[in-house]
């Protein structure tokens, strides 16, 4: 702990961030000269998905059935056991892809920027309060930027596991290393009673570390993993080995978790509290030396340097409000609230990279309408709110506010609606430009020589991991076999929430990188909405879901806010993308049938949650029971079906 201390001192000490601003700079002016010689041009577009997903107490299983009892259905049920924890078969066709390497790159677009590039963007935060307006405004510098996302990458607030800033501290030291909370042995577990079902809570709880021995990764919170997959070529045997990487990663993280009674869930938010209660998990910390120490929080030295130095430009507490709910907290926890997945689609064309991210922008508000699934925050926070005041006007994505209000801290807030790019080389100077939060040196962690690209640009990239935009660029990469290199751009797709099932993320996915291809290779007008639009379009669908109100630029420059022509067009063009990267129509129907088919049904799951919360309230339970209750069974259906599409 001691040692994490000092590294926080360290990193906010003013003659760090003056060596540190004096690094990136030097290290940008490379990286600027690297693009504008074509070094960052590649063979190939390459895709790749991040899925953050959250702990639950495991629901008991029954006693064991009597060694004679015939033990055939016990088997049969094993091996139905998918992913999502559905009891069903796994998405079929999925395990026939053959393996593939990693990293991910895109597409090329031509440039079409509005406004200086590295001019400040408006603010994006969304405004609390039920029913108020979500279009509030703060100054800003756009810009992207993230960390490579190899295996193992990826937290909320976007530590590279590959970065030494990712290495955990022991969350005790060593000689007195405490016991997972959640953590018991099989030896133990035989010797208890069994819990009557009935019980269960489906509580939120810690993640003993060894669940993280498989393809779980740590996130901010205790109670958060993320699984990553390789990043593939953009093609069919790519996507069929991105299907097959979501769904077996998935499979093999939760069953990790269920050997230590926890179950890992499919979901954009938690809502049943852990013991404790919401608001005393996410505000339990000490302090060391001046140092803030959130107990649930990952005790890795960046987590913390961010979290200090965001709680020091708030004036020690952290203001988070939405509707039916005002609070403060001492520490960014509270972003750990949100889980997310985050589509990358790296461009093999440096110079086009800006007519592909521009187009992008204008996805935003459309995409998150379709998959909004974040409305309740925990029950326990709630109070004495009217619930049918609260089903009427709570936002639909509840993350985006979550994220924003937990680090938008500082003058010029870091998490927003990115603007329009004018020039590739842009992408370098927002990151440049973007408020300074927890610098670090590379010696505080390495005493080796810097060989390789990530050591030579190690502290530009440590700053574009906290360029925290809702669509960013990240500047290089793990190399992909036959599509690029290290030296690679790509997109990251940041505002997506975790959906219920494997196949509701293979989906979207699938969508969004789809969408970005399809509107640039058929050069539809997408751009041409203007930025203003494209930004109050993402913040109506935050808060009012498949009711947003959407703008869009169809095929034939018209402006329209009908969903049924914008949604005609977002799956007609992500279609016509697939199939320019060569994937065969019966294989995109797969992937965007289940998509499509929500829209159609006129039901999200955000809708889905709201409609069994005033099911119960109509029913004559209070606010707290109905949230509780729809949550256990948002879990069950989610162990039932394959997609969402057949909960409706």
């Amino acid at each position: 702990m001691d040692d994490i201390v000092d590294l926080v001192t360290r990193s906010l000490a003013d003659d760090t961030a003056a060596e540190f601003t004096e690094r990136v700079d030097e290290q940008a002016m490379q990286l600027r000269r690297a693009i504008e010689a074509g070094e960052f041009d590649n063979e190939a577009f390459s895709v790749g998905l991040e899925i953050e997903l959250y702990a639950i107490n495991a629901e008991p299983d029954p006693p064991e059935p009597d060694e004679e009892a015939d033990d055939e259905g016990v088997a049969e049920e094993d091996l139905d056991d998918d992913l999502s924890g559905s009891g069903g078969a796994a998405w079929s066709g999925s395990l026939d892809a053959p393996a593939e390497p990693e990293d991910g790159a895109g597409a090329s677009l031509e440039p079409n920027g509005d406004g200086p590039s590295l001019e400040p963007d408006e603010g994006d935060p969304l405004e609390p309060a039920g029913g108020e307006s979500l279009d509030q405004n703060a100054g800003e510098t756009a810009a992207e930027s993230e960390d490579s996302f190899g295996p193992g990458e990826g937290p909320s607030l976007d530590i590279d596991p590959d970065s030494p800033l990712a290495e955990d501290e022991p969350e005790t030291p060593e000689e007195e290393e405490a016991e997972p909370a959640v953590e018991s042995s099989v030896e133990e577990e035989s010797d208890e009673p069994y819990m009557d079902p009935e019980d269960w809570e489906g509580r939120l709880t810690r993640l003993p570390d060894v669940v993280f021995e498989g393809e779980a990764n740590k996130e901010l919170g205790l109670h958060n993993a993320e699984v990553n997959t390789e990043p593939n070529s953009f093609d069919q045997t790519g996507m069929e080995v991105q299907t097959t990487a979501v769904e077996m990663q998935t499979k093999q993280a939760r069953q990790q978790a269920s050997k230590h009674n926890c179950e890992l869930v499919l979901d954009a938010m938690w809502t049943i509290p852990p013991e404790e209660g919401s608001e005393q998990y996410l505000s339990a910390h000490e302090t060391n030396d001046g140092v803030v120490l959130a107990d649930n929080m990952r005790q890795a030295p960046r987590y913390v340097a961010l979290d200090n130095e965001a709680l020091d430009h708030a004036g020690g507490s952290i203001d988070f409000d939405v509707p039916g709910y005002s609070g403060s907290f001492p520490t960014i926890l509270f972003e750990s609230l949100a889980t997310s997945i985050q589509p990358h689609l790296q461009v093999p064309d440096a110079e086009a990279f800006t007519e592909y991210y521009n187009a992008a922008i204008r996805t935003l508000g459309p995409l998150l309408a379709l998959s909004v699934n974040s409305p309740f925050l925990p029950a326990d926070m709630y109070g004495d709110t009217d619930g049918e005041w609260l089903c009427a006007n709570t936002h639909h994505e509840l993350r985006i506010a979550a994220f924003e209000q937990s680090v938008n801290t500082s003058e010029n807030p870091k998490v927003r609606v990115p603007r329009d790019l004018d020039d590739t080389t842009d992408v370098v100077g927002r990151v440049v430009d973007d408020d300074l939060f927890a610098p670090f040196l590379r010696e505080f962690l390495h005493d080796d020589e810097r060989t390789a690209f990530e050591d030579e640009f190690w502290e530009f990239d440590h700053k574009r991991g906290t360029y925290w935009r809702w669509l960013r660029c990240v500047v290089g990469g793990t190399p992909v076999d036959g599509a690029s290199t290290e030296k690679s751009l790509r997109i990251e797709y940041r505002p997506l929430p975790t959906q219920p099932h494997a196949k509701d993320m293979i989906g979207l996915q699938a969508l969004t990188v789809g969408l970005i291809r399809g509107l640039v290779v058929a050069d539809h007008p997408a751009a041409e909405l203007p930025w203003q639009e494209a930004r109050r379009s993402f913040y109506s669908a935050a808060a009012d879901g498949s009711d947003a109100d959407l703008s869009w630029v169809t095929a034939g420059g018209e402006r329209t806010a009908d969903h049924d022509e914008i949604y005609d067009e977002i799956f007609q063009y992500a279609r016509l993308g697939l199939a320019e990267q060569g994937v065969p129509e019966a294989r995109i129907d797969e992937y965007l049938d289940p998509i499509e088919a929500r829209y159609e049904a006129g039901m999200t799951p955000s809708d889905w949650k709201i409609d069994r919360v005033r099911q119960s309230l109509d029913s004559g339970d209070d606010l707290s029971t109905a949230i509780q209750s729809m949550q256990r069974d948002y879990i069950e259906a989610s162990r039932e079906h394959h997609s969402f599409a057949e909960w409706v």
